[in-house]
């Protein structure tokens, strides 16, 4: 009875809480159980910060993590870029006045960085290279440098002579421009660029029409050079300044001075005087320093020679020494990396760099004839419309002056002659008038009228003339038209043979594609028939051991009765044996020399096919230069229009000298 009412109670008790429960869902009150659901189905966001990075020519925004360290949010960069040569260049940003750069192995925000959103970092090269053209392999390096370099001679952080400016400033505008063209850049389009540092527009009372005109005139000799030959021509030039790739910062040798510069670069490190940047007091070559050490303010530079003398040297602050301590590693680390075997990604990089010049170079000797064969065209264009107004214009001369002659003399004579052509008409008037100036006398006392029927011989036998040259421009537009029939009669049948040797090659494809699915099937069959003659050569082996064992036993005093010849039972046992292993021995012999056979027409298939496939790529190679020849019929259509134009207009005005 007492189980029964505990039970009951328990009961009651649960179904209570369950409509409780029941009750404050339908509220929309769910408690525990929706906010385990939230829980699951949320997933915890890391946090985040906005990054602003600008480079010489543009700025990103990125949204990075806050556990992100240097070397993550720089790779990131790089990516978007499209950067491989990332050792070269860091993130710089600017505290309390001093430019220093990103540490990659910490975290960013536990750096001493600006407190702004978002935080403002400069995308710059922190190390140079000692020889562009070989060091610089891909092209968004280079441009990188070249933009760079270019702002610090402008901005004059890197002195430059005003000569060496002007022929800096024509490569610019020959990376930007492209060749010049004096019908499309006319004088003043170099108005809006910044070509030229302003202490060098100071140094000379040049306008700037002058300016753009030296600066023309070495553009103009850059012709047919690409973007990226002008970029790194320019920075070939500017390797060479005094000022280029040095970090200058201003030290002491003891506490109290700062008389002294010292500057940082790919070849080592040099002492200056304050007032001069272009030739160093002293020099230490990367390869002759042993050590060098850094404590708080004191740097102390240590020769590889151990009897040379120390340098010591004091900065103004712990942040510059640690920042000229750093860039003496970097330097160093590279000037080391140079001198080594270069590693497989710089390998392929430079590999890929060869193929990549190859290649534009190729493409740049084909645009470069292609664009030769243009202007040859079209001076030849220009000539023959020359020549077709030229003689438009002599034969328009030649009728207005028959025209004259015609109104003089008077119409009325000529009336029973109007069937006549002008030539014609003017030849029978000259021979009458030279039969009057005869029987008249000498040429002294010919009329003007004699006078001016001369000058209408000369006109006719010019519009003679002009009419024969204008029937030969014609024989040879019908030529030309010949000649482009022929050729576009040839670019057909290319296209349709190369029509064919397409459907040849997708022959060949599915041939090819059945030899190897045959190849497989005739492979696995002989693994399945090498596993046959394995399987019995076993069974031959443990037939031949089961034999000798039945022998034995059945046998075991064969030397005590010599009479006795079990043996020849035995040999007849080993005879049928011996016959079933013959057998057994063609059949594999018959097998291996099938397969064998079967392996030698397989591999005369493949060489066959392989035939065929080299003469399809030869006449594909063949269809390809035909097409390429046969490209320049659409451009003499053009040429041929023209003619046909201009003739017409000749023949018309030859008609109308005939029927005046």
């Amino acid at each position: 009875m007492f189980g029964l009412i505990l039970l009951w109670n328990l009961t009651k008790e649960m179904l209570l809480n369950f409509h409780h429960s029941m009750f404050d869902f339908r509220c929309g009150c769910p408690h525990q159980l929706k906010n385990m659901s939230i829980r699951g189905l949320k997933k915890k966001q890391p946090k985040t910060f906005k990054v602003r990075i600008i480079t010489v020519d543009a700025e990103m925004e990125f949204s990075c993590e806050m556990k992100w360290k240097g070397k993550d949010l720089f790779d990131l960069v790089c990516r978007a870029l499209g950067l491989r040569e990332t050792w070269f260049f860091g993130l710089q940003y600017t505290i309390k006045g001093m430019c220093t750069w990103l540490k990659m192995d910490k975290k960013v925000l536990d750096q001493e960085i600006p407190k702004e959103d978002p935080i403002s970092f400069h995308f710059l090269a922190k190390f140079y290279p000692e020889k562009v053209e070989e060091e610089l392999l891909q092209e968004i390096t280079q441009h990188l440098f070249f933009l760079q370099v270019k702002k610090q001679i402008l901005d004059e952080e890197i002195y430059c002579s005003p000569e060496a400016t002007v022929l800096l400033a024509s490569y610019a505008v020959q990376a930007k421009y492209g060749d010049y063209d004096p019908n499309f850049h006319e004088p003043g389009f170099l108005a809006h660029d910044e070509l030229l540092p302003k202490r060098v527009l100071r140094q000379y009372q040049l306008t700037a029409e002058m300016w753009e005109e030296k600066i023309t005139a070495w553009y103009a000799e850059h012709r047919g050079i690409a973007r990226d030959e002008a970029e790194m021509n320019y920075l070939k030039i500017a390797q060479d300044l005094e000022m280029y790739g040095v970090n200058y910062f201003p030290i002491a040798q003891n506490k109290n001075h700062t008389d002294l510069l010292l500057g940082v670069d790919a070849k080592g490190i040099h002492i200056y005087s304050i007032n001069n940047r272009f030739s160093p007091n002293k020099s230490f070559e990367w390869s002759s320093i042993r050590n060098i050490s850094c404590s708080e303010k004191e740097l102390t530079i240590k020769p590889l020679d151990k009897k040379a003398e120390v340098f010591k040297f004091f900065s103004s602050q712990l942040k510059v020494n640690k920042l000229i301590f750093q860039l003496c590693i970097g330097n160093h680390d590279l000037f080391m990396r140079r001198r080594k075997v270069d590693s497989i990604e710089i390998q392929q990089m430079k590999a890929q760099a060869r193929e990549e010049k190859a290649r534009k170079k190729m493409e740049n000797q084909r645009l470069a004839r292609e664009k030769q064969l243009r202007e040859e065209a079209e001076r030849a264009k220009e000539e023959l419309e020359r020549r077709l107004f030229q003689l438009e214009d002599e034969a328009r001369q030649a009728n207005e002056a028959l025209v004259n002659i015609l109104v003089l003399d008077g119409l009325s004579w000529f009336g029973s002659r109007m069937f006549l052509t002008p030539g014609i008409v003017a030849q029978t008037r000259l021979e009458e008038f030279l039969i009057t100036g005869r029987r008249q006398g000498t040429k002294k006392n010919l009329c003007p009228q004699l006078r001016s029927q001369e000058a209408a011989e000369l006109l006719a036998e010019k519009a003679q003339i002009a009419e024969e040259e204008a029937k030969l421009l014609a024989q040879n537009a019908a030529e030309a038209e010949q000649e482009r029939q022929r050729l576009e009669i040839t670019a057909l049948k290319s296209k349709e043979e190369k029509r064919l040797m397409e459907q040849k090659m997708r022959e060949a494809e599915l041939i090819a594609v059945k030899l190897v699915k045959e190849s497989d099937r005739r492979a696995k069959e002989a693994e399945h028939l090498k596993q046959d003659l394995h399987e019995a050569r076993e069974a031959e082996r443990k037939a031949k051991q089961k034999l000798l064992d039945i022998t034995r036993l059945n046998y075991p005093h064969m030397a005590k009765y010599p009479q006795y010849s079990p043996g020849d039972s035995r040999d007849a046992t080993f005879d049928k044996g011996s016959v079933k292993l013959d057998l057994k021995d063609i059949d594999l012999k018959r097998l291996s020399f099938e397969i064998e056979r079967e392996r030698l027409d397989y591999l005369e298939k493949s060489r066959k096919f392989e035939d065929r496939l080299k003469e399809l790529k030869s006449e594909i190679h063949a269809l390809k230069l035909e097409e390429k020849q046969a490209g320049l019929c659409s451009h003499w259509n053009e040429v041929l229009g023209s003619l046909h134009r201009s003739l017409g207009s000749v023949q018309q005005h030859d008609s109308d000298v005939i029927y005046i």
